[in-house]
């Protein structure tokens, strides 16, 4: 359904849609990554925090799947502001984290959710941390998961993987896209839980086909970029704490999810074997271990 939060149109759903008991339950609020829209989380994850008695809001970011888009505000130079970047300079963003953090609160605020326990990952987990940071009494918990803290200095993505991301489709079609992205999913994922080649192409098409918008992940991945104060903030966080991270992680690496929990007070590190930047069911498995005895005890 189509909602406005924080003078945007925001896609979401909702567990309590489908069944109004959910309504009266304890919220939890799944903010997904870096283009990637909200039918991205296994359906696995959803389905038992739902048995756990929890109501699931997910939504799609500003700019990506079925939410407002930007194009008005232009397309972004990356290359320069990278290089900016790597200067110790900050490069200008149409928008920023805290504008997306916004978005998510906003997206409380129209189901009428006073408090919820905050799930991001990737640039998910960034604005999660941003959520706790603007909102610490909505924020019950917080999950950040194959995030960091965007301090610098921290190891960057391989250079395999800045190749796969910087890299084009061959051509505009639906079927070069989606080879395209099957081969950044597989560059980035976990490579002790590999998807299987075919269940990829089916998941990243239904994605593809339901919405496809490049220049909004360009526009997201300025405003990751220009997000260079938070790490200095995480000590203020107040919200219980759990930072997950994929131990082979090809993208994010390891030491910037340890940086997290370092600067989050009390804050819980659970380190998977074998997970790259992807939720494989095994990994997926491992961390609802850790993340519903977590939103209990914070109840």
């Amino acid at each position: 359904m189509k909602i406005r939060a924080n003078g945007i149109d925001i896609e979401v759903e909702d567990s309590a849609q489908m069944d109004a008991s959910f309504a009266s339950k304890p919220a939890v609020l799944l903010i997904m990554g870096l283009g990637m829209q909200l039918i991205a989380w296994p359906p696995e994850m959803v389905d038992a925090l739902e048995k756990a008695g929890y109501r699931v809001v997910r939504f799609d970011n500003r700019d990506v799947g079925l939410s407002s888009h930007f194009d008005a505000l232009g397309k972004p130079n990356l290359l320069w502001a990278s290089l900016k970047y790597k200067l110790g300079l900050v490069p200008a963003a149409p928008y920023s984290l805290a504008d997306m953090a916004a978005d998510a609160l906003g997206v409380l605020d129209a189901l009428k959710i006073d408090q919820a326990h905050v799930v991001g990952v990737s640039m998910g987990g960034m604005i999660a941390q941003r959520v706790a940071l603007a909102a610490p009494a909505r924020t019950l918990s917080l999950t950040s998961i194959m995030s960091t803290s965007g301090a610098r200095g921290l190891p960057q993505a391989a250079p395999e993987v800045v190749r796969a991301l910087i890299s084009r489709p061959a051509g505009s079609g639906t079927d070069a896209v989606v080879a395209h992205s099957v081969r950044l999913f597989q560059t980035i994922g976990s490579p002790g839980y590999p998807t299987p080649e075919t269940e990829l192409h089916t998941r990243v098409r239904a994605s593809v086909q339901r919405a496809f918008h490049p220049v909004g992940t360009a526009r997201q991945m300025l405003a990751v970029v220009a997000d260079i104060t938070r790490a200095a903030l995480l000590s203020r966080i107040t919200a219980p704490t759990l930072v997950v991270h994929g131990k082979a992680d090809p993208l994010v690496p390891l030491a910037c999810g340890e940086d997290t929990a370092r600067r989050i007070p009390g804050a819980q590190l659970l380190t998977i074997d074998g997970m790259g930047h992807d939720l494989p069911p095994e990994p997926v498995r491992q961390i609802l271990a850790a993340l519903i005895p977590h939103l209990k005890a914070t109840a």
